[in-house]
């Protein structure tokens, strides 16, 4: 029986990581409050 989660690097990196993020609004928001840490 397969369990229900696969990690894959690739698609996770896609949808949750730091370019994913940066393509979408949050970060620039954060860029202009003038955060110290974008994202961790």
């Amino acid at each position: 029986m397969k369990r229900t989660y696969q990690p894959n690097k690739r698609k996770r990196s896609k949808k949750f990581g730091f370019l994913a993020r940066a393509k979408s609004k949050i970060l620039n928001s954060r860029r202009r409050k003038g955060r110290k840490v974008l994202s961790h």
